[in-house]
């Protein structure tokens, strides 16, 4: 059984940094695609950064140059490092990943595993 549990939200200004955890088991993270997408209020779910098993990283334009996607394989632990965070970037953060290696990995239908959402808040 999957499971992918998130860590580290809060509540920020803007020009703060904040680090996302996600601690993954029943899969090992080196093996798959691991992406972090977000959901603001009113508005769909929202691709944000991946990090292929090869380890090549994708980002969306909007945060390219501010965050960052990691892992730490002995931990089984992906991680997304956010810098200079703006209030756009307000929005429940999730992890998710899928049991293929090949493919599109820039969509939310592209994963099949959930976590279940970490809340970041950047204030103004």
């Amino acid at each position: 059984q999957v499971q992918l549990v998130e860590s580290g939200g809060g509540l920020v200004q803007a020009g703060d940094s904040l680090r996302l955890s996600c601690a993954a088991s029943g899969l090992t993270i080196s093996t798959y695609p691991m992406g972090w997408l977000r959901q603001a209020p009113g508005k769909e779910r929202e691709f944000v950064a991946a990090i292929s098993w090869r380890l090549s990283t994708l980002y969306a334009d909007s945060v390219k140059g501010r965050f960052t996607i990691s892992r730490d394989n002995a931990k089984n632990t992906v991680y997304l490092q956010m810098n200079s965070l703006e209030p756009e970037d307000t929005a429940v953060y999730y992890c998710a990943t899928r049991p293929r290696q090949y493919g599109s990995i820039s969509r939310s239908n592209d994963y099949d595993y959930w976590g279940q959402g970490t809340q970041v808040t950047v204030s103004s």
